[in-house]
């Protein structure tokens, strides 16, 4: 029996569970200054604080895109800007009915004596910073482990490595205040099957949660952010279908059901592409007690980021973009995409980057 003691309980779990709402899902918009560089340099714009401010307050002031999401995670440095009118991100957030989140981690390092494997860092002070980022308005937090698929890999020490330091972070949010999202990571990159992919994500989600255990993890106020279950990025393609029935299975052999929701990871796939798959996970008739949703970054943004081009008078058409892309991901919540999202430019196209980096 877990013997979790927060003043903050009874908020976590009912945070967790607003942020799990069918029909709602998570924008990750919390890339750090150096990724969020890469993407603007894509479109030929400089990366300044200035550029920075105006792209994410493009996507939070979009009309009626809201109404679609329950989270929005964001890097340090958002969660303190405000719009150019002057009013606090959190404000607009928090008025739109959207629960403000936080990327605690401080990206990751090599594991010693292993073959490229890695940990995620920054449980130095990571009380202090949660206590700092509760008062600033953030309801949950965000850290994300990387595992990689080949042929000795993921080893046990990083299986285990990972998920202790997952536990060790969501138990620190919690006594905080902050709903902790588990992201362990299984990347795409690599050429195995999806057989393979299954039978590592169910290694590792096992591990984790035997990890959240041990450290008193109260489930009931956590998300959890798995990959899909696909084929690896140099192997052919298989269907939505096929998808969803390999990504429930592995979850329902290792996720409890006092978690409250599975917001997925896009994962480099293209944005109609993870529509289509989370669409089809709702689709499936199999027993399913937590909410399977959304927490995408590069699947809600890039045809935004092609629209938008940095150019103040493409913010409309930028925000028809994200408009389009979120309702789609709402109704793949609730299973009843019919895949007419107008297909914008950079709706189909991968998003896959090798070993990807925050």
């Amino acid at each position: 029996m877990s013997c979790f003691i927060s003043k903050y309980a009874d908020e976590l779990a009912k945070n967790a569970a607003y942020i799990g709402t069918p029909g709602k899902g998570i924008l990750a918009a919390d890339e750090s200054t150096g990724t969020i560089g890469k993407r603007l340099s894509s479109i030929n714009v400089e990366n300044v604080e200035d550029n920075r401010r105006a792209l994410r307050e493009l996507l939070f002031t979009t009309p009626g895109a809201l109404q679609y999401l329950s989270g929005v995670i964001l890097f340090e440095e958002t969660l303190y800007q405000k719009t150019a009118s002057g009013k606090p991100f959190v404000d607009v957030l928090k008025e739109g009915g959207v629960l403000p989140g936080i990327k605690v981690d401080k990206g990751t390092v090599e594991l010693n004596g292993t073959n490229g494997e890695t940990f995620t860092q920054g449980l130095d002070g990571l009380a202090q910073r949660c206590q700092k980022y509760y008062e600033a308005g953030a309801r949950f937090a965000k850290w994300r482990a990387v595992l990689k698929i080949s042929a000795n890999e993921p080893t046990e020490l990083a299986i285990q490595e990972n998920a202790n330091g997952l536990a060790m972070y969501a138990a620190i949010c919690q006594q905080c205040g902050l709903v902790p999202i588990v992201e362990p990571e299984i990347l795409v990159d690599g050429s195995h099957d999806i057989k393979k992919c299954a039978a590592v994500t169910e290694r590792v989600l096992a591990a984790c949660y035997k990890a959240l255990n041990d450290h008193h993890v109260m489930l009931e106020g956590t998300l959890l952010k798995p990959n899909m279950v696909t084929p690896g990025s140099d192997s052919p393609k298989v269907a939505p279908e096929v998808i969803a029935e390999y990504t429930v299975r592995a979850l329902q052999r290792t996720v409890p059901a006092a978690v409250p929701a599975i917001v997925f990871l896009s994962g480099g796939q293209s944005e109609e592409e993870a529509t289509l798959n989370l669409n089809a996970m709702n689709k499936l008739q199999t027993k399913k007690p937590w909410s399977l949703s959304f927490s995408f970054g590069r699947a809600l943004q890039q045809s935004t980021l092609k629209a938008w081009a940095g150019k103040e008078e493409n913010v409309k058409k930028a925000q028809d973009a994200f408009l389009v892309r979120c309702k789609a991901n709402s109704e793949a919540t609730l299973g009843t995409y019919k895949g007419d999202a107008k297909i914008s430019e950079g709706a189909a196209e991968s998003l896959h980057v090798k070993d990807y980096k925050y």
